[in-house]
């Protein structure tokens, strides 16, 4: 599943390419994508782009009359951006999002259909898609070692928990585990060394940096697939 890293490379790419930029057509091709009816998906045709974020690992594409546009792509979804007569590609293409400029394809390999896609108006409606989660980047040591004890779980798990910490799933909080030289199975509750949990702060704030390009990076467990 796309986090927080390969989130803020979409992000800069989307930045790029429709920022301020009229989304002219809304093209459906898997009904079962969508998963609101009000307001129907065709009120954001004809609207520009106001801004591009993330709530934990969901895109959000804001648009003219507070409506959001806002996808989660779960663990096979994907976004490609299509120019001139590029064509999307076949079976696991499930919306077009068409552009002035350009065509953005959402895809999901496989069978299984989890990515969604919801149109909502409002701040308000926007924030309770919101699972609460904090941000890693706006952390200090002292704040995150307090959320990293809140609820009694293991390491790997308090780090993956959308309600503790925002964009963290499985491959990165293996990789921040890794590095800090926990173990995963290890619970939170447990009084770790301050130095111990500095290096754990210190590689979640970094986890989302060095990146290029527009789309995931793979992680240490995509490499070994």
């Amino acid at each position: 599943m796309p986090e927080l890293p390969d989130l803020t490379v979409y992000l800069e790419g989307l930045e790029s390419r429709i920022a301020n930029r009229r989304l002219v057509r809304v093209r459906l091709l898997n009904p079962f994508l969508l998963r609101t009816a009000v307001p129907p998906i065709g009120a954001a045709e004809g609207r520009q782009v106001t801004g591009l974020r993330r709530i934990g690992k969901r895109i959000v594409i804001a648009l003219e009359g507070d409506l959001y546009l806002v996808l989660h792509l779960m663990v096979a979804g994907r976004l490609r951006w299509l120019e001139g007569k590029a064509k999307p590609p076949g079976r696991i293409t499930l919306a077009l999002f068409e552009f002035e400029n350009g065509v953005l394809a959402f895809t999901e390999a496989g069978t299984k259909r989890r990515a969604s896609l919801h149109l909502v108006q409002g701040e308000a409606a926007l924030r309770a898609m919101d699972p609460g989660g904090l941000e890693v980047f706006g952390l200090d040591l002292d704040s995150f070692s307090a959320q990293l004890k809140k609820e009694n779980h293991t390491l790997k798990r308090a780090l993956a928990d959308p309600h503790l910490f925002a964009g963290i799933g499985n491959a990165y909080s293996d990789e921040i585990l890794h590095r800090a030289r926990l173990s995963p199975l290890a619970l939170q509750k447990i009084s770790l060394p301050r130095k111990r949990r500095a290096c754990t702060s210190q590689r979640m704030r970094r986890f989302g940096t060095g990146q290029q390009g527009f789309g995931p990076k793979p992680t240490a467990n995509s490499r070994k697939k």
